[in-house]
């Protein structure tokens, strides 16, 4: 545990399900939330990686809270603050284990740390 990590574990979550849920749908509704939750300046930035019960796969990054992305001490001159959250489409596995036709339905999946959360706010 240093000062960037809480050693309590906290997440929010969100799952959504339908048919012709896509990657637009999911990055559409994660920009509307940063940008309603911290600001209309916050940028994000959306890095390919793994999880297992997701594909494809994302980490989220915002820009620097204090420098709104121009570079400074906080964000070591990269003008991004950190990885906010990680997302995805929902692995069609895991649909099928829960009983719902992903040949039908589709979805997406995100979780953040509210650690995270108030640490940009």
């Amino acid at each position: 545990v240093d000062d960037t990590h809480s050693p309590m574990f906290h997440q929010i979550e969100g799952l959504v399900v339908d048919e012709n849920i896509n990657m637009s749908n999911l990055i559409d509704t994660l920009n509307t939330f940063i940008k309603e939750f911290f600001g209309k300046d916050m940028k994000t930035r959306y890095r390919p990686h793994y999880f297992p019960f997701t594909e494809p796969s994302a980490e989220v990054d915002v820009s620097c809270f204090n420098c709104k992305g121009k570079g400074c001490n906080v964000c070591k001159g990269t003008g991004w603050s950190m990885e906010l959250l990680g997302c995805g489409m929902v692995h069609p596995n895991v649909l099928e284990a829960c009983g719902i036709d992903s040949k039908k339905y589709s979805g997406f999946a995100f979780g953040m740390g509210i650690d995270r959360i108030t640490m940009v706010k």
